[in-house]
């Protein structure tokens, strides 16, 4: 941003908005000019991320990180819950919650050590979420982590910490849907008093168009992390969607990959729905996979609880197995995974959670080259259980069963995950069957990832490349793995 003063407008807590200024790059702030953007080669090799919702919504710990909205909101559940435990909104109302965000207990490194053990290779915390209370030392309101609450700037205290142990660091902005979270019907609510302007915002209905000063803020807030913290990545939520903002998507492209390209790190921009040109930027699924391979590399964001995103009292915890069986069929399917956590507001993340992160990094620590630098293949995979493609249906499929394999190519291998073990101890692969021709080039030998004996015993049927499993092959946690080295020759990968 510039450090102009032209601009007519504030921010909600009355700070002046600078004019934006475009900084020198290659691109411009125009569609046609960031459709030349590139997926870089890191992201498409990373496969793993992790998302962390922690906020003072947390402080609740019901419902889920909606509480802040829903609290006013007098048919709720949150309402009720709220006018029986705190009192009503017009005497306890969101922002009483601040003092009890402390971050009292939050260690930095001991976070990057658990993402580095999970093998995860980038992390993106939520640097603002609906709420409007951002966990970084922003220029444009007093209500955030440094002022209030911790008085600490929990963002720069994790960026340090994370890019220390080797990943990609990223952050996400909530902010556009700031201007109506808060909009409720209840007259004498505490969002409608000029002092908490800075915190609760506009909260104008949900059907108004988002005010032209709230927009100018929302690129200005955007741009101050890029500047602030030279964030890999950059996720946005769904609201930008919004017509009004494709103006300033635009402006914040450009801005964010020209200062990206002056400091030299490759940007990831994650988008949902229809935000953005597929050309532009890393198309987002939430809580949902694709039914196919998707020729442009995506992205699923998901979390490791079906219920909420931010911490709550009575998590509906997924297993490791299905988070890892998602995992597996995404990167089959040219995709990553960001999978969420939601920390304590004194810093401390659940055990349930550190728990499943650990299990899944045990699990890439054996079978991390089936997935880490991978393309997928020809065909994602086979196998009885279809996955439904789209939004929000990660608690609904089925689990794998015998028969369901996924692959994924490198170099001279193809990898053959085998999502559920073959009863008589024989995997088939009918995706290499003689008659289907897939393969450019002969298998040459077929191991197990893992496994403490040679090759495998593997024939040619007329309907699949049967491998005989070692006897007494455990039921591993999660997949095992085939990997097949081939003959030298043209590549497998499906691109």
């Amino acid at each position: 941003m510039s450090s102009g003063s032209d601009s007519p407008f504030v921010s909600v807590d009355g700070v002046p908005i600078p004019e934006f200024a475009l900084p020198p790059g290659p691109f411009a702030a125009d569609w046609e000019s960031l459709k030349g953007y590139r997926i870089p080669g890191w992201f498409e090799d990373a496969k793993f991320g992790i998302f962390l919702h922690w906020g003072v919504y947390g402080v609740p710990a019901f419902g889920n990180e909606w509480y802040p909205r829903n609290m006013y909101q007098p048919d709720s559940k949150e309402h009720a819950h709220h006018v029986a435990t705190y009192g009503p909104v017009s005497e306890s109302g969101y922002k009483d919650f601040i003092p009890r965000f402390t971050a009292g207990r939050f260690d930095p490194d001991a976070w990057a050590e658990l993402f580095a053990a999970s093998g995860a290779k980038y992390v993106v915390p939520v640097a603002e979420h609906h709420d409007g209370f951002p966990l970084y030392d922003s220029a444009y309101t007093s209500w955030n982590a440094v002022r209030r609450g911790p008085k600490r700037d929990l963002i720069a205290a994790l960026e340090k910490s994370v890019r220390a142990r080797g990943l990609r660091f990223g952050a996400s902005s909530h902010r556009a849907e700031n201007c109506w979270f808060f909009h409720t019907p209840l007259a004498d609510a505490d969002v409608y008093d000029p002092a908490n302007r800075g915190l609760y915002g506009f909260a104008q209905p949900k059907e108004q168009d988002a005010p032209a000063a709230h927009l100018e803020e929302w690129l200005a807030r955007c741009c101050e992390i890029v500047d602030k913290f030279r964030p890999e990545v950059v996720w946005f939520d769904w609201w930008i969607e919004e017509p009004e903002f494709e103006p300033y998507l635009r402006k914040f492209a450009a801005y964010y990959y020209n200062r990206a390209a002056q400091w030299g790190i490759e940007p990831v921009i994650q988008y949902k729905y229809e935000s953005f040109p597929e050309e532009a930027a890393v198309l987002d699924i939430e809580r949902g996979q694709l039914s196919d391979i998707r020729p442009r590399f995506w992205q699923t964001d998901t979390s490791v609880s079906t219920n909420s995103w931010g911490y709550i009292e009575g998590h509906r915890y997924r297993t490791a197995t299905a988070l890892l069986h998602d995992l597996i069929d995404i990167v089959s399917k040219n995709g990553s995974l960001l999978l969420n956590l939601g920390p304590r507001p004194d810093g401390t993340i659940p055990d349930e959670e550190q728990a499943l992160l650990r299990e899944i990094g045990a699990w890439l620590a054996v079978h991390g080259e089936a997935v880490y630098g991978t393309r997928n293949w020809k065909v994602y995979g086979e196998g009885p259980t279809q996955v439904e493609g789209g939004a929000f249906k990660d608690a609904t499929r089925q689990p794998f069963a015998a028969g369901d394999v996924r692959y994924t190519a490198k170099d001279d291998f193809l990898y053959a995950h085998l999502l559920a073990l073959p009863e008589d101890g024989v995997a088939r692969l009918k995706s290499l069957g003689s008659d289907l021709r897939l393969l450019n080039r002969p298998v040459e030998e077929v191991t197990l990832l893992g496994g403490d004996i040679g090759g495998l015993p593997f024939a040619r049927e007329p309907d699949a490349l049967a491998v005989t499993l070692p006897e007494g092959t455990p039921p591993t946690p999660h997949a095992h793995v085939l990997r097949l080295r081939l003959a030298p020759g043209v590549k497998e990968t499906g691109r």
